[in-house]
């Protein structure tokens, strides 16, 4: 590798040749800030905080530090007066119109642009005062609010909007009119958006937040008549600590328990139980769709913005989707008619809560055919975020919780299940039994090193019981359009796809603890909470989901086996054409 020579601040560093002057800052520990810019996704100049001063043999002159690449010899000042003062400036002129009632805002501690404003010492926010806007909030959407008082259109969310292959928001009008909108001014909610959320992870500021019902569901404990029970996904344990000051990739899995029960729910329930149930439908589905020549390649379906886009964009393939519902659905399913049956509670007095990394789950709360009791399999979800958020407001010191288990019998699960809420997950825990049910013999190793990384697309070959099995596993649907245009196209080779909407997986949803840019840009966040759940499968004594006693016992006693009519109603749905918006 090609290696440059650079000062910075009078630091001689070496870097490899290509890099940017933002990278050899970072090489010499410095910090350049940014707002507009994200490594792979947002790379446009477009904010201009991150200007800094080169030295030249004709004078010095300022350039963004993001975007120019460093020459062999070059000398770069991050923090001399004139790169200092270039970037107040710049600043002062975001705020000129940008909404300031912080100590409401959503994001208030937890702000890009805040917590630049803090490291400028900026005392002047008012220099440029004048004209401003003042838009109203687009509430059209089912999962989130677009306050563009907030906005300072570094166009990130339009960058990850267009990445994920939806590009429902894009920058209407121009000069001081600028806003970052749909089309024809139409709202969020008229739009084929998937509710991924990325656009909200991505966010600096306050301008763009998940619809909260943390209200709601505070409402409901209150009431003596309800009984309100909480589950939990497989990457919420693996980010929430974020929240709270500790380490990327710390599993809180216990003290999350501890602080769910803390806040008053009836039941702590894990969403992997209903993730031991998936593997359990997919996995016959799979089968059976290979011994009567269904259709094929069979696509998972637990990432609803996934099964969205698949429904908005490519609708004509809608047949490949699996029937299975998702596992936060299945559980859901599962609670109100099994549990509630089993315990002799009425469904309609059961308010069932669950904990996501994922926005798109509040469009799959409303969706058709998820009221397998009659009443909805699920009243309220809420991300990671807002549990945060209902943590800190009622007083739970959540660090010196005590570690907890979930309660039993949908508590219990499996390292398969775990390992859901990262790309590569699904397939593995389905192959865990798909390959035992195909052979009739225990795997000696039940890790299937084949289905991890975070790339995009991975494919692999398999050889199980004498039959070659090609597989693909994709995660953001951007790259999910590449695969969906050879399925399309009839040259897929593949028998079963995992998809899912978020790139890296559930792990980096849009319902997870925004990472700031310097964060972002330097540290593979997603790595280190997958490496978080891969630790929590390493370290369970049952890994592989159909050896789940409590699955066992919920199909001996209600489902009678996979695949059966009582299965079929109860943990199965179906998906409906949708219009491009």
């Amino acid at each position: 590798m090609d290696m440059l020579n650079v000062k910075v601040n009078g630091i001689a560093v070496q870097v490899p040749k290509g890099s940017t002057m933002l990278d050899a800052a970072h090489a010499a520990g410095v910090k350049v800030p940014t707002l507009c810019y994200l490594r792979k996704i947002n790379e446009i100049s477009a904010c201009r905080i991150c200007m800094v001063e080169v030295v030249g043999p004709r004078g010095n002159s300022l350039a963004p530090a993001c975007s120019q690449p460093v020459k062999e010899g070059m000398e770069i000042l991050t923090n001399s007066p004139k790169a200092l003062a270039a970037r107040k400036r710049t600043l002062q002129l975001i705020l000129s119109d940008h909404n300031k009632k912080c100590l409401s805002c959503v994001r208030n501690g937890k702000c890009e642009l805040q917590d630049l404003c803090h490291e400028m010492g900026l005392e002047d926010e008012d220099r440029f005062k004048g004209a401003s806007h003042n838009p109203p909030l687009d509430k059209s959407a089912t999962h989130m609010i677009r306050d563009n008082s907030k906005c300072i259109l570094c166009r990130r969310c339009i960058a990850v909007c267009n990445q994920q292959a939806v590009g429902v928001i894009g920058a209407n009008n121009r000069g001081f009119k600028t806003q970052v909108g749909c089309a024809f001014q139409r709202g969020l909610g008229e739009t084929s958006c998937i509710g991924c959320g990325q656009c909200i992870a991505v966010c600096p500021t306050g301008a763009l937040y998940e619809k909260s019902a943390a209200d709601e569901i505070r409402a409901e404990i209150a009431n003596p008549e309800k009984v309100v029970v909480v589950q939990t996904a497989p990457a919420v344990r693996a980010a929430l600590g974020e929240e709270f000051g500790l380490p990327i990739g710390t599993d809180v899995e216990g003290k999350m328990v501890a602080a769910l029960r803390r806040l008053g729910f009836d039941k702590v329930f894990d969403t992997d139980f209903g993730a031991d149930l998936t593997i359990m439908e997919e996995a016959n589905e799979l089968l059976q769709r290979v011994k009567t020549g269904g259709v094929l390649p069979m696509i998972t379906s637990c990432s609803p913005g996934w099964v969205k886009f698949c429904e908005h964009y490519y609708p004509e393939q809608i047949g490949h989707l699996s029937t299975c519902k998702s596992p936060q659905q299945m559980f859901g399913a599962t609670l109100k008619t099994y549990w509630a049956k089993k315990n002799n509670v009425d469904p309609k007095n059961i308010v069932s809560v669950s904990v996501m990394p994922c926005t798109a789950k509040k469009i799959e709360i409303g969706r058709d055919d998820e009221n397998a009791a009659g009443v909805p399999d699920l009243d309220y979800t809420m991300t990671t975020r807002e549990l945060a958020r209902m943590i800190r407001k009622a007083g739970i010191d959540f660090n010196s919780l005590p570690d907890e288990k979930f309660d039993n019998p949908l508590g219990e699960s499996t390292g398969a299940a775990v390992i859901f809420g990262v790309t590569g997950g699904v397939m593995e825990a389905a192959l865990r039994t798909a390959a035992e049910w195909m052979t009739g013999e225990t795997l000696g190793k039940v890790d299937f090193e084949q289905c991890r990384g975070l790339e995009g697309i991975k494919e692999a070959t398999l050889s199980i019981a004498g039959k070659e099995i090609k597989i693909a596993i994709v995660s953001g649907t951007g790259n999910a359009k590449i695969v969906m245009d050879q399925i399309k196209a009839g040259t897929a080779p593949w028998t079963f796809v995992e998809i899912m909407g978020c790139p890296g997986g559930c792990v980096n949803g849009g319902g997870q603890p925004q990472v700031p840019a310097d964060v972002r840009n330097f540290t593979d966040y997603v790595a280190l909470r997958a490496k978080a759940l891969y630790a929590n499968d390493a370290a369970k004594a049952i890994r592989k989901s159909h050896e789940n006693p409590a699955i066992k016992q919920v199909y001996a006693e209600f489902f009678g086996k996979p695949g059966s009519e009582t299965a079929h109603h109860v943990l199965h749905t179906k998906y409906v054409k949708r219009e491009i918006s």
